[in-house]
């Protein structure tokens, strides 16, 4: 029996994460460079994981499947990275932080995890503005703030409407900087495919070269998987079409537990669906909301233009329904919004799936300018891809998957149920619960990076001394590169008439349908039964082109995808556990008068964490209660 023991500290919660370092165990520093590590993945969590760790005097090996680190789709992160600094002198705080983040959550987060992320994020801004990350300044010189959803102070530093491509080309400066003075290996155009397990403890991984189709193994003393998240379950989605489940799902198939996949954010700001070629959607940011106004017609199926509609006529929902917040309301209750609009008829465009982002308030009191000061790649992006002028006619976005905030499941210092496997950034389920605020994902993955990995890889690393370091060369490792071996050759095998892709779709579209943004007993036991159904045709029907000793884009999916039909049923087990509507999480059955999330505290205030059983069996449920010492339990209300 798996027993999850999330080594929370004692004593009060502002103290918790100075007592916990004043007792972890350290490695003298002359005995660190006889420590291996590998780091999986170069966003943000991985980058700076890996440059700090170096620094200190670790041997690290670090993977990317780019072929770049800094093509890691935390480029892809617009609108900034939140931190209590309180330059605006607004009232914020780092309790705030805390509270806002939790509430946010919808108190489904360990509360010791929250309140240590924000004590650290000042750090992180310190640490950024060190390296050369240009955020944005006031006239004065001092840096800029903006406001966020689900908060009433303005505490998001950002870079225009590019603040995680700025925060990476930092974290990838000083993980280049270590590269060239040895310390790291980079191996780019690297795919892991399995973690190594010997005696119970991660020792290493096996990879494929995608270059020249070489499996091999690599061996360490610790692994890091710093992978990110798996909204690409839902085909369509944010995020960038290599970014996939396959490191953490294989890892959950080595012993690791999965927690918390219910909780899907899907973004209330996207540009919207135009057809069914589209491999991707695109994502608006959250800022755009401090100067834009989300509205739909008051009249079911009016197709006027917009400027024909007067203002009379135009339901500013979010305004009405939660007027303390209104715009900047939190992504699930934006996103739930949008969608019973456009459920009622209102929705805009051909589609009807849509809503109007309005700048044209914003515009007349501070003029163009300044607009475009703030946000012009943005209304760039927006006016290349659809050929609307948004500075002078409404965006239309929509919801769509973006962020997951579940993930292997940790303890406090980051570590898996799997001695040895370290999980950070998006890739764990750590600090957001069900629903992740705006802003807070850089802070995540930087926190864990910089500042909290570097200290707890330590105590593990103290523990194991020297002893019981292995080789590439150890029967545990050919095991894997065989399995491995042998998946290539299944794929390559197969020779049906499907596309890969064609398959993905089908599995994108079930989810969306049936574990989208609103699930229910009925339509979850609907996915259930047919996912088996697409996993079979995969295996049956698959057609994956070209070998597996040459660069080869097909049999990269094909793994990919594999993966994601097996994992999309865990997460529907997962929703249909939680008899509750919770954040990102949100159970038709389970809701108020007013259509907003029911919470169950009494049943279902734990972490859901699963270990695997077998392919097409039920999963193991283990349970992590959440104990709550410092904050009330309460009805989370935005009005």
């Amino acid at each position: 029996m798996t027993t999850l023991d999330s080594k929370i500290p004692s004593g009060a919660l502002p103290e918790k994460w100075d007592k916990h370092l004043a007792h972890l165990r350290l490695v003298n520093p002359s005995n660190k460079r006889k420590y291996k590590i590998i780091i999986v993945g170069t966003g943000l969590a991985g980058a700076s994981a890996a440059a700090s760790l170096a620094e200190l005097g670790y041997q690290v090996e670090c993977f990317c499947f780019q072929d770049s680190p800094r093509r890691a789709h935390s480029i892809a992160a617009q609108g900034g990275i939140n931190a209590a600094k309180n330059y605006p002198n607004d009232g914020d705080s780092v309790w705030r932080l805390f509270y806002d983040t939790i509430k946010g959550g919808d108190f489904r987060a360990r509360e010791a995890n929250v309140y240590r992320l924000a004590q650290i994020s000042n750090n992180i801004i310190d640490q950024c503005v060190a390296q050369g990350v240009p955020f944005a300044r006031e006239y004065s010189g001092y840096l800029a703030n903006r406001s966020f959803g689900g908060a009433q102070v303005s505490r998001t530093f950002y870079a225009r409407g590019q603040t995680g491509q700025q925060l990476l080309l930092g974290a990838y400066q000083a993980l280049e900087r270590q590269v060239g003075q040895g310390a790291v290996k980079m191996y780019a155009r690297h795919e892991m495919l399995d973690v190594v397990l010997v005696d119970g403890h991660a020792k290493g991984i096996v990879a494929r070269d995608l270059v020249t189709g070489e499996v091999k193994s690599y061996a360490a003393d610790a692994v890091v998987l710093a992978t990110g998240g798996y909204a690409n379950v839902f085909y369509l989605s944010t995020n960038a079409k290599g970014c996939n489940v396959t490191a953490i799902h294989r890892a959950y198939k080595k012993g690791a537990l999965l927690a918390n996949l219910c909780y899907t954010q899907i973004h209330p700001t996207c540009i919207p669906v135009t057809g069914d070629y589209q491999s991707k959607l695109t994502l608006m940011s959250e800022s755009l909301r401090n100067d834009g106004r989300v509205w739909v017609p008051k009249k079911k199926g009016d197709k006027r233009p917009p400027h024909e509609i007067p203002e009379e006529e135009r339901d500013y929902f979010l305004e009405r329904k939660y007027p303390s917040y209104g715009n900047l309301s939190p992504r699930d209750i934006s996103s739930r919004s949008a969608k019973e609009v456009c459920d009622e008829g209102k929705g805009v465009g051909g589609s009807g799936l849509g809503v109007y982002l309005d700048f044209r308030e914003a515009i007349e009191r501070l003029g163009e300018n300044v607009i475009r000061e703030r946000y012009s790649n943005l209304f760039d992006m927006y006016a290349k891809i659809t050929g609307e002028n948004p500075y002078k006619v409404p965006m239309r976005i929509y919801p769509a998957p973006h962020y997951t905030m579940g993930g292997l499941w940790v303890d406090y210092n980051l570590m898996s149920n799997v001695p040895g496997l370290y999980v950070i950034g998006e890739a764990n389920f750590s600090d957001h619960g069900a629903n992740r605020l705006g802003a807070s994902a850089l802070m995540q993955g930087l926190a864990d990076g910089y500042f909290v990995l570097p200290y707890t890889i330590g105590d593990y690393l103290a523990g194991l001394g020297m002893k019981n370091k292995v080789g590439a060369d150890h029967a545990e490792f050919k095991k894997a590169e065989a399995g491995v071996t042998d998946m290539t050759r299944k794929f390559l095998s197969i020779k049906g008439k499907r596309t890969v892709d064609s398959i993905h779709r089908e599995l994108g579209a079930l989810m969306w349908e049936h574990c989208g943004m609103a699930r229910s007993e009925a339509s979850l036991k609907k996915a259930l039964a047919a996912i088996p159904g697409i996993r079979e045709e995969f295996w049956k029907n698959v057609n994956v082109l070209g070998g597996g000793e040459e660069p080869n884009q097909a049999l990269e999916r094909a793994g990919r995808v594999a993966d994601f039909l097996e994992f999309a049923e865990l997460l529907c087990f997962d929703a249909l556990d939680r008899r509750e509507s919770c954040g990102g999480h949100f159970r038709t059955e389970f809701q108020t008068t007013e259509g907003e999330a029911k919470r169950d505290d009494a049943n279902f205030s734990y972490v859901a964490a699963w270990e695997f059983a077998g392919v097409g069996k039920e999963p193991v449920l283990h349970k992590e209660p959440l104990e709550f010492e410092s904050v009330q339990l309460a009805v989370r209300s935005y009005k």
